[in-house]
């Protein structure tokens, strides 16, 4: 982890949809930093809250239906949520820029490649809005021919090209932050490996932070510097990258690890989490994992445990992150779907 400035904070986020009796809580106490230079990785399953979290770094979501009731977001040491629109409109691009989900609904299908990245260039650096810049990004993130390419119409492009171009357009501004929102949706496995592998190179070129948004925590180990895992609108467990995936803590992160497949040893069948992440405005009372956590006891519904240091430079919001699975006797809910599949799984 980098021992640089602090870039950005976000402290205790809240974010509601809606108003009044009908308001629902998508970010619920959120506290997360980046660090200049630094990559922090968000994981969680869809719909836990991740992309709104991150969303809100920039005030992308509008409000309303959209109202943030408490928190702060501190971007080199300014409020995100006290600024004008003029302000917003230079940090939007020209501090934060955003790589979306599924660059073939982001592109623009009317206007060429050049057109969409000299727009971004002339907003933010109108003295490099030149072809010869446009050319130098492509070739920065791996286009062959760029010349020809520029010249281009997104649907002319594979999938991996159009995130080329999205990843271009985003680095046109230099941001000192670049949020990365699951840039390997709907490419093939070898493909992600290529944006994965060309998001590290470009953060270690040019010094930018990153904060990369993800499902899946089979593709963060080598650019993570810090994890930190979301359910249902909370964080549950943050710590150095390598730390966690060597040794998960919270029970929701040890579910998603070994739903990740394995290239060695013998091949297993993948263990599902059972059930889905809970509808905003539905969550389950206490622990909002236990109707899913095989680790669950009696009092983890009346119980909401708070996110504690329980490790130097570890956090964790589990009441028994260090209970191995009880037997039954113990105080253990005998209903929990989540346990009663690992009985079966284990012939018990």
């Amino acid at each position: 982890m980098t021992n640089n400035s602090l870039l950005l904070e976000i402290r205790n986020l809240k974010l509601d949809f809606g108003a009044g009796d009908g308001a629902v809580r998508a970010v619920d106490g959120v506290s997360l930093s980046i660090r200049e230079g630094e990559t922090l990785c968000l994981v969680g399953e869809s719909g836990c809250g991740k992309s709104v979290t991150a969303l809100s770094i920039a005030r992308l979501v509008p409000t309303p239906p959209a109202s943030y009731p408490a928190g702060e977001i501190l971007l080199q040491g300014r409020d995100i949520l006290r600024m004008s629109k003029t302000e917003l409109r230079d940090i939007r691009g020209g501090v934060v820029s955003y790589i979306f989900q599924e660059p073939s609904t982001s592109l623009n299908p009317v206007f060429r490649v050049r057109s969409q990245i000299m727009e971004s260039l002339k907003l933010h650096r109108p003295e490099a809005a030149t072809d010869d810049e446009i050319v130098r990004l492509l070739k920065l993130v791996g286009i062959p021919a760029p010349e020809s390419r520029m010249r281009d119409y997104p649907h002319q492009l594979s999938g991996g090209m159009q995130q080329r171009v999205m990843i271009s357009m985003a680095l046109a501004s230099q941001p000192k932050l670049l949020v990365a929102d699951e840039p390997t949706t709907a490419l093939d496995v070898t493909i992600q490996a290529q944006i994965i592998d060309l998001l590290r190179d470009l953060k270690q070129r040019l010094g930018m932070a990153m904060l990369l948004i993800t499902h899946n925590l089979g593709i963060v180990g080598d650019i993570a510097d810090r994890l930190a895992v979301m359910y249902a609108g909370q964080i549950v467990e943050l710590a150095p990258a390598n730390e966690l995936l060597s040794r998960p803590l919270h029970p929701y992160t040890q579910a998603l690890m070994h739903s990740v497949p394995k290239l060695s040893g013998q091949a297993k069948r993948l263990t599902a989490i059972p059930g889905s992440v809970p509808n905003l405005g539905a969550f389950p009372s206490g622990c909002r994992f236990h109707p899913r956590c095989p680790k669950a006891r009696f009092d983890c519904p009346e119980r909401p445990p708070e996110l504690l240091e329980v490790l130097p430079g570890r956090w964790v919001r589990c009441h028994y992150w260090d209970a191995a699975l009880p037997e039954p006797h113990q105080a253990l809910n005998p209903n929990n779907p989540a346990l009663i599949q690992a009985r079966q799984a284990s012939g018990n």
